[in-house]
């Protein structure tokens, strides 16, 4: 896809989020977490655990989830599905890399 569309926001170098981590963008209506997993894989979900509203952002990436840091829920990071017994969903958003740097679908993170 194309980065010039009006849709793509650069939300800067990969290296801005440590490796195995996550940062938070405010989008109206939401929060959104962007997390960086051990083999530089970035993800983006809503910055709420499908249990109780946690911050997933303040979780612990392991592999292509993220533990909640409330109740331990584990969420996928790809599909924002929780896993195991858990029931539940965080929604997640379209994200690319080019050139190092993270571009965001803001047109779908806004609307959604």
């Amino acid at each position: 896809m194309d980065v010039s569309r009006q849709y793509w926001f650069d939300l800067g170098p990969l290296s801005s989020i440590p490796k195995r981590g996550a940062r938070t963008v405010q989008v109206p209506r939401r929060e959104i977490a962007v997390f960086r997993t051990a083999n530089d894989e970035v993800f983006a979900l809503e910055n709420r655990c499908p249990h109780k509203g946690g911050p997933l952002s303040e979780g612990i990436v392991h592999g292509r989830k993220v533990a909640c840091p409330l109740h331990n829920w584990i969420i996928d990071l790809e599909s924002g599905d929780a896993t195991g017994a858990d029931h539940g969903c965080a929604r997640s958003f379209p994200i690319k890399i080019e050139n190092d740097r993270i571009f965001i679908d803001m047109g779908v993170a806004a609307a959604a």
